[in-house]
């Protein structure tokens, strides 16, 4: 699957996902109202840029019209850049950014540790143990409780050390999950168990989407043989730019 292969299908996802019709148009980022948006939490404003072109989704009227504004001012770049974001609009809170990565099955790099990975079911009590000492925020960022695919774990004695597995999104696209326990880090545990992830989804035939914000998940993607392709942020705009659109 070649680049502009893989582009394509992260585009056909995130134009679903902003529920109003939307195209990503080069040279500049596309507005619309809706307030239904899956780029964004209700209410927020929601940022895409794929491949040099960008998507917004707004929940009201006004909203869109600063967005707009904002897009005719900066670049792709500067529109999943909080500061020059802060700089011209009335932002309240941030989400983001993340990198978004893809991969094909001809560039997967497949990662093989000494212990071997465990397939159990995603609500697995296990699982709990691992999200609790890894605590609310990184637990959150790696949404590993919300898993629809199997986990695939690596055990440190009795306790689960990794976990990797997938959300099912639109467009046969798996959104995946990994997390490491705190004392466990630092042993290229990360890329084993989603090695063994990534594979299910191929499998599977779906698309793997990587999603990051820390450097070390980044890494990890790089190393599978993940692309990145673009950005995603999400923005909450004060003076009216929050209220939902009648």
């Amino acid at each position: 699957m070649t680049d502009d292969l893989l582009l394509g299908r992260a585009r056909e996802l995130w134009t679903e996902l902003a529920v109003m019709p939307v195209e990503f148009l080069s040279g500049g980022a596309n507005v619309v109202v809706s307030p239904g948006s899956g780029l964004c939490p209700p209410l927020w404003t929601g940022v895409v840029i794929l491949g040099g072109a960008g998507i917004v989704t707004a929940p009201s009227v006004h909203a869109a019209q600063l967005m707009a504004e904002a897009s005719r001012k900066l670049s792709h770049e500067e529109l999943v850049d909080e500061d020059r974001l802060r700089a011209v609009l009335p932002v309240l809170d941030v989400l983001g950014p993340a990198s978004l990565f893809y991969l094909d099955r001809l560039d997967f790099l497949p990662a093989h540790g000494g212990a071997a990975v465990e397939e159990v079911l995603c609500g697995a009590g296990e699982l709990a143990s691992l999200l609790t000492r890894a605590g609310e925020e990184d637990a959150g960022e790696s949404g590993l409780e919300d898993i629809t695919s199997p986990a695939f774990v690596l055990r440190d004695g009795d306790d689960v050390a990794a976990a990797a597995g997938y959300r099912a999104w639109p467009r046969s696209v798996a959104h995946l999950s990994v997390l490491v326990a705190p004392g466990c880090r630092g042993r290229g545990l990360a890329r084993v168990v989603a090695s063994a992830a990534v594979t299910h989804v191929l499998d599977a035939g779906l698309l793997p989407q990587w999603r990051a914000r820390p450097h070390s998940s980044r890494r990890v993607a790089h190393a599978l043989g993940f692309q990145e392709l673009g950005s995603q942020l999400s923005v909450r705009l004060g003076d009216g730019g929050d209220s939902v659109h009648r």
